[in-house]
């Protein structure tokens, strides 16, 4: 009997494209984990450190240069010890998505995830994004995001996640030359979005 190949799917997307539910569908169609907002219990369990503090440390990265001054703060000790508590939630995110991939096939959203799994020929990184209109619309309709904030936390999410990314992997978040595939996901259905990642990650892990 062939032995199945593992794959491992990440998606890294804007605010109100839609990438999360984009995930959840490929891990269902795949029948293997998802991996969304539980990584942060598991990051929190596996380190020891607050979930609430790992979960606004990204939050708190819309500030480029005050979450680069705090993250440059380390405690003055020898060893791991005198790194910051961002670069130290980091490490623990870092080791906690390494295990994830180690352990067989998932999808997972966020957290650097193509970066931390970078080079790994079983892994494809995807990247979703919309136009402005198509975001707001979901965001207010599917997310349920009030009208008048919609573009505000549009703007402040999407910063927060650029600005986290660009520091911790030294790359531009939402760059194609970081992602196998980018998809806007304006013109066509979730589904068929699905199934468009789904023949190319086939393609690319039988090449």
């Amino acid at each position: 009997m062939k032995e199945e190949k593992k794959t491992i799917i990440t998606i890294s997307r804007e605010f109100g494209s839609g990438g999360r539910l984009i995930g959840k569908r490929l891990a269902e169609k795949l029948n293997v984990p998802f991996y969304d907002k539980q990584l942060l219990d598991m990051i929190a369990e596996e380190s020891g450190f607050c979930k609430e503090m790992i979960e606004g440390a990204q939050k708190k990265a819309k500030n480029s240069f005050l979450y680069s001054l705090a993250s440059a703060m380390g405690t003055g000790e020898a060893g791991p010890e005198s790194l910051s508590l961002n670069e130290r939630f980091f490490l623990a995110q870092f080791d906690t998505i390494r295990k994830i991939a180690d352990e067989g096939s998932c999808v997972i959203v966020g957290r650097c995830s193509d970066y931390i799994l970078r080079g790994l020929p079983e892994a494809t990184h995807v990247f979703i994004y919309a136009e402005e209109a198509d975001k707001i619309k979901r965001a207010v309709e599917e997310y349920g995001v009030p009208e008048e904030d919609v573009k505000k936390m549009m703007k402040d999410t999407d910063k927060a996640r650029a600005n986290y990314y660009s520091y911790h992997t030294g790359r531009k978040w939402g760059e194609h030359v970081n992602y196998n595939i980018s998809i806007d996901s304006g013109y066509i259905s979730v589904d068929d979005i699905v199934d468009l990642i789904l023949i190319y990650t086939e393609r690319k892990i039988s090449k």
